[in-house]
């Protein structure tokens, strides 16, 4: 055989074996799914709540009108400091103050009268003694004249005379003790009314107290919507007083924020919180739960569910008050604030990216360990039971490479991190888990061959 005849022959040998082998290769990677893959490592962890609210001073008081007038002098104006018991504001008070001195002069002539009852109960009390002594005494004379009668020592006259004198003694007597009585009485209506007069007297300052207004508190005037010269009203049954300004303690600042209720379960007193706020960007303040409100709010109204008739299935929040540990001076009440509440915390956790957690059913599982040509014993006949729901035959797990495949590994979680989980069983530390894309873990079935490919994702990819 000439040269050129045994190089064809070899040619078209090599051609052949080459496309024997292409079209293996080709065919062995119809079925390879690439991945994106991360690894287990042990971090520290922490699950955090997000609510929204405003900067509120723990301590702030709404002063009220009192009284129905006219302003005649605001002392203060809005973003002053004030100490307790500093005047505030003045209402006219010249009807008051005269019906203050009204009654003080009125309680005066009462208890004037009062004294003169009661020297008048005095002055009876002794006309008694002395009609007393005179009964005593003309009794004893009329007890003698009897015996001395008897046995005629005296004149009829004379014992007619001493008879006469005990009965007009005895009468004196009586005289006396109903003026006793008369003197008595007066004496107590006197003192009745020194205290009408005073009771009088207590409503009409009371009244003349509430045309001024002192500090309750040190603090600042938070706000002022009153002017002198206006006209204050006292609120009524159905509507709203007057409201003369707000007094707030900014010692201790909070940030009042809405949890939802599918978070407010796992807040507790004292948990720490980061609190930024809107006005001062860039910068993170410090402080802890100090209250968690029991009645749930609708989101949509702001009404509290204990003041509602009817129940309501919509989004409902919590308020949550946050205590400031590091306020700054140049606060302001209602300012809009975030606050980060951290509820759990592990540290050196086994941890997991959220996104490579996925659920699979049992027979999917089983799928894995028993690849379909693999030879393995006969399942038993199953008892006839309710069927399960979907969800209930869905098991949580991650996707693990192992020989370039995807095997799917039940585990158990523990506490939520921003972009983390803790896992608690199932993985170690230094396993490779697949992490995406969301398309491709979705759908990837355990056992299928797989090719890692960590680069950066195309943006169809991601908009998929």
């Amino acid at each position: 055989m000439k040269a050129w005849k045994k190089i064809a022959i070899g040619a078209g040998i090599l051609v052949l074996v080459a496309g024997i082998i292409g079209f293996t290769v080709h065919q062995s990677q119809k079925n390879v799914v690439t991945v994106q893959t991360g690894k287990v490592q042990r971090q520290d962890l922490a699950t955090v709540v997000s609510a929204s609210g405003e900067i509120k001073p723990k301590t702030y008081v709404n002063i009220g009108a009192n009284a129905f007038g006219k302003i005649t002098h605001l002392y203060v104006k809005e973003g002053d400091h004030v100490k307790r018991g500093q005047l505030l504001a003045q209402l006219e008070n010249v009807q008051s103050s005269a019906d203050v001195n009204a009654n003080e002069a009125s309680l005066q002539a009462a208890q004037t009268d009062a004294l003169a009852a009661e020297a008048g109960y005095k002055t009876a009390q002794a006309d008694l003694l002395r009609a007393q002594a005179d009964y005593d005494r003309n009794k004893l004379d009329w007890e003698r004249a009897q015996g001395l009668y008897k046995d005629g020592l005296i004149s009829k006259s004379d014992f007619d005379s001493r008879k006469n004198a005990w009965a007009t003694a005895d009468a004196g007597l009586t005289q006396a003790q109903a003026r006793v009585a008369q003197a008595k009485a007066q004496q107590d209506s006197a003192e009745k009314h020194v205290s009408q007069a005073k009771a009088t007297l207590t409503h009409y300052t009371d009244l003349l107290q509430k045309t001024t207004y002192p500090a309750p508190f040190d603090g600042v005037v938070t706000n002022l919507p009153v002017r002198e010269g206006e006209t204050v009203v006292i609120g009524i049954q159905n509507a709203q007083g007057s409201t003369l300004m707000t007094i707030a303690d900014m010692s201790i600042i909070t940030a009042e924020v809405k949890v939802d209720e599918t978070d407010i379960v796992n807040v507790k007193l004292g948990q720490p919180a980061d609190v930024t706020i809107d006005a001062i960007p860039k910068k993170v303040f410090h402080g802890k739960v100090s209250e968690i409100g029991d009645n749930a709010i609708v989101r949509s109204s702001g009404v509290s569910t204990s003041q509602q008739t009817t129940a309501s299935e919509e989004a409902k929040d919590f308020k949550v008050v946050v205590t400031l540990t590091d306020a700054p001076q140049d606060l302001r009440p209602g300012l809009s604030s975030t606050a980060k509440i951290t509820t759990a915390t592990r540290s050196n956790a086994v941890a997991v990216p959220i996104q490579a957690l996925t659920l699979r059913t049992k027979q999917q599982i089983e799928g894995q360990n028993n690849p379909p040509g693999s030879v393995h014993a006969a399942e038993p006949v199953a008892k006839e039971v309710a069927p399960k729901s979907k969800k209930d035959d869905e098991t949580q797990g991650v996707f693990i490479i192992r020989n370039k495949k995807a095997m799917f590994i039940p585990v158990t979680t523990g506490i939520t991190g921003t972009t983390d989980m803790e896992v608690l069983d199932g993985l170690k530390e230094g396993d490779e888990v697949i992490t995406g894309s969301y398309k491709v873990l979705r759908t990837l079935k355990p056992g299928s061959s797989v090719k890692i490919d960590n680069t950066s994702p195309k943006k169809e990819e991601e908009s998929s």
